[in-house]
């Protein structure tokens, strides 16, 4: 070691020597060469040894450190997502600093007082202002539910229209096909929004959109300038050709942004209703037209209603231009045909004849093609579009077709609906004499968006506790979510199913509505996951086999839930989970879809953004949401606030990208789910292969070991919920209009 050192300095081995000076470690001095081997000798490699030792155990000490300050972070960030969760958050301190006040805690070679001064301080910091995203409670949104007679009213209504020169009607259909959400609508749908759209202007410095306030309207920018800002801070410039205002078209919500006219300005509007109604009719007329052509094929005229409204949403719109062969004699094909617009001519190859002969002419409503559905792939004449405007077809092909059949004849007998009306007999004969006034108020479970759920005994019974939601009847009637709550309280009153929270009973008072139900005291499935931060393949396989169970017993009864999240998910006592809150679940008729803009943005469908109508598909999409997040800790469709979320939304979960930990099969289970057609999304989610050797029979039966036991010691220990401070808002006003007496 001493030859190497020796030649970087320069000096021969022999003119080196070592000495210690007390605190002042090893050093290098010259000497005389006379004096080589007695210095020599006197190399103190046990020195060497002690600084090498000394150093490893530094180095361990800093290790272990480290580690607890990890962990104590750790922790802290644990109980900061909880009160984040419970309180408003606002004005957190900005992150930078506190960032890198972190790193330079890890990094620094300092005396352990030292490290636990600095750890100290960044912990502190930490606390005022977390360097990452905040994890709070997502919140369910709701559009003013509409009956079957509505939209059969709506689709009839016709709405005025507005003449508009070529310039200004190019302008607008430009700016929706600029618009990350509407240039999603369909070409019949951008033409009536068109023609629909109204003229306004705005003097300069006036207010177009205010922040804060409720609106129903879109705009599209003709002339003119305007700034955008929120919290009176400037964010942008916008000019013509641009659209603005697109989140209130979907439902009723508050701007989330102040549009003030930077110069005079001609902006071109269309209202909400407006707007909803085209593209709810254009859905129906088409629904109406295809179910008709298929009821004309001999071999789709026996299946029901249901069945041939399924079909209809699988047919595809193909155009072929003039002169080209759809199909060729002689060719093998699986794939049917409808005309839907223009005309083919069939031929027929003869052996003995060079041209082909004539046989007849197909024009719209004429099919073709429907031996190949039926397994006969051999193609026995040619069909060659002969409209000069070009020929559209709907297309379905041999193996959707197969497909959609098998999963529609595949019924689910596995539950009865008698034993719905044995649990409601015995139900309603246990609890036809408690009063509300019976009930003794313990703590809060949680904090919604009507009102709270406390958990309560009944008095003299201590030996058991249930969930009491508490419902203001005045928000609910200003919100117009009456049909909501009454569909909730229907449909959890008669659901049977040990992965469903039962209802007990209902009360209600001049202020309030209350459903007493079971109460599941292992807490909810969001906080478990937020505080673990994400679930490895086997545990995310039990909770999402537990909402299958669910799903099967809503589906087969045609209910849609549309709300599915993990903070819709309770633990039991035992680790099961069971699925609450049906305030946007909805019965719905055979093969019949709803058009109400419901469920929490995350997770809604693409349909359901686009007003294209949705039925149970909309839950299976909301299952591969749920899957992704229980896996990753976050959902996969997120965006800074609502709008560009349902954006993302719409570009489809192939734009997504999978996090190494999400195992190959869960990713195609997950795609499966998240299919942008509805009638493309798996249902049959236990045969898929993420659940090979899956024992279903023991999820049923109550007997699988669940992957998290919660420790629950009484009927009243809530600790596994966090901790809500008490209503401080004033009581909601009386409301006697009589909505609620069948509740």
């Amino acid at each position: 070691m001493f030859e190497w050192g020796s030649r970087l300095l320069g000096f021969s081995s022999d003119d080196l020597c070592t000495t210690r000076q007390p605190g002042k470690g090893l050093w290098l001095c010259r000497i005389n060469s006379d004096e080589q081997i007695n210095m020599a000798a006197s190399v103190d490699a046990q020195d060497l040894k002690t600084l090498l030792e000394a150093k490893d155990t530094l180095i361990r000490n800093l290790e272990t450190l480290l580690q607890a300050r990890n962990n104590e972070i750790q922790e802290l960030r644990s109980h900061l997502d909880m009160f984040q969760s419970v309180f408003p958050f606002s004005n957190p301190v900005s992150p930078t600093s506190t960032l890198h006040h972190a790193h330079q805690v890890a990094a620094a070679p300092v005396h352990q007082q030292q490290s636990q001064n600095l750890v100290a301080k960044s912990l502190t910091s930490l606390l005022d202002g977390i360097a990452r995203p905040r994890k709070q409670r997502a919140q369910g949104i709701s559009a003013e539910p509409q009956s079957l007679s509505t939209i059969q009213e709506l689709s009839q209504k016709k709405f005025p229209t507005y003449p508009k020169n070529d310039r200004s009607r190019e302008l607008i259909k430009g700016a929706i096909l600029d618009n990350d959400f509407m240039k999603n609508l369909e070409s019949t749908q951008i033409r009536e929004i068109v023609d629909c759209m109204y003229p306004v202007e705005y003097a300069s410095d006036s207010i177009i959109i205010k922040e804060g306030d409720v609106g129903s309207i879109v705009y599209v920018m003709e002339e003119g300038r305007v700034e955008v800002s929120r919290e009176n801070k400037y964010l942008s410039t916008m000019t013509s050709g641009k659209v603005f205002g697109e989140l209130a078209i979907l439902y009723n919500c508050k701007r989330t942004a102040t549009i003030k006219a930077a110069t005079d300005c001609k902006l071109w509007a269309i209202e909400r209703q407006c707007f909803q109604t085209i593209m709810m009719r254009t859905g129906l007329i088409r629904q109406t037209e295809y179910t008709d052509f298929l009821k004309s094929v001999p071999i789709f005229k026996d299946l029901p209603e249901e069945t041939l409204i399924k079909i209809s949403d699988v047919l595809e719109e193909t155009f072929y231009n003039a002169g080209d062969y759809i199909i060729r004699q002689g060719a093998r094909g699986d794939t049917f045909f409808i005309i839907n617009k223009g005309k083919v001519k069939v031929t027929i190859k003869q052996s003995n004849n060079a041209e082909d002969k004539y046989i007849r002419t197909l024009q719209k409503g004429d099919f073709f093609g429907e031996k190949a559905l039926q397994g006969d792939d051999l193609r026995t004449a040619n069909i060659i579009a002969c409209d000069p405007d070009g020929v559209s077809c709907l297309v379905i092909d041999r193996e959707t077709f197969n497909q959609l059949i098998a999963g529609l004849d595949e019924i689910r007998t596995r539950y009865k609906d008698d034993d719905v009306l044995g649990r409601m007999s015995s139900t309603n004969k246990e609890f036809q004499n408690l009063k509300l006034s019976d009930l003794q108020v313990l703590a809060t479970l949680g904090v919604g968006g009507f009102g709270r759920v406390e958990l309560v005994q009944v008095n003299n019974d201590t030996s058991r506790s249930f969930a009491l939601k508490q419902m203001k009847k005045s928000q609910i009637v200003e919100t117009r979510q009456q049909q909501h709550i009454m569909s909730e309280k229907e449909i959890m009153g008669e659901a049977n199913c040990e992965f469903i929270v039962k209802l007990f009973k209902t009360f209600k008072d001049q202020k309030y509505l209350y459903m007493l139900m079971e109460s599941c005291l292992g807490g909810e499935l969001w906080t478990i996951l937020r505080d673990k931060g994400h679930f490895d393949d086997s545990t995310t396989r039990f909770y999402t086999g537990c909402v299958v169970e669910a799903f099967d017993y809503l589906h087969s009864r045609n209910i849609i839930y549309r709300d599915l999240k993990p903070e819709n998910l309770l633990l039991d006592i035992t680790g099961y989970v069971k699925l609450v809150d049906f305030g946007f679940a909805k019965k719905l008729h055979n093969g019949r879809k709803t058009w109400t803009f419901c469920g929490t943005p995350e997770y809604v469908a693409p349909e359901v953004i686009l007003n294209r109508g949705h039925d149970i598909s909309a839950d299976y999409w909301s299952l591969g949401v749920l899957m992704f997040e229980l896996l990753t800790g976050t959902p996969p469709f997120t965006g800074a606030d609502p709008m560009k979320t349902y954006n993302i939304i719409l570009k489809g979960i192939d734009a997504i990208e999978f996090p190494r930990n999400i195992t190959r099969n869960a990713r195609v289970l997950i795609k499966k789910l998240c299919r942008d057609n509805p009638a493309e999304r798996l249902t049959e989610v236990q045969k898929h292969k993420w659940f090979d050797g899956f024992n279903w029979e023991g999820l049923r039966n109550r007997t699988l070991t669940p992957p998290i036991l919660p420790k629950v010691r009484s009927a009243i220990d809530t600790s596994n919920f966090d901790n809500y401070p008490p209503d401080a808002d004033s009581p909601p006003p009386d409301d006697n209009s009589g909505w609620d007496v069948n509740f």
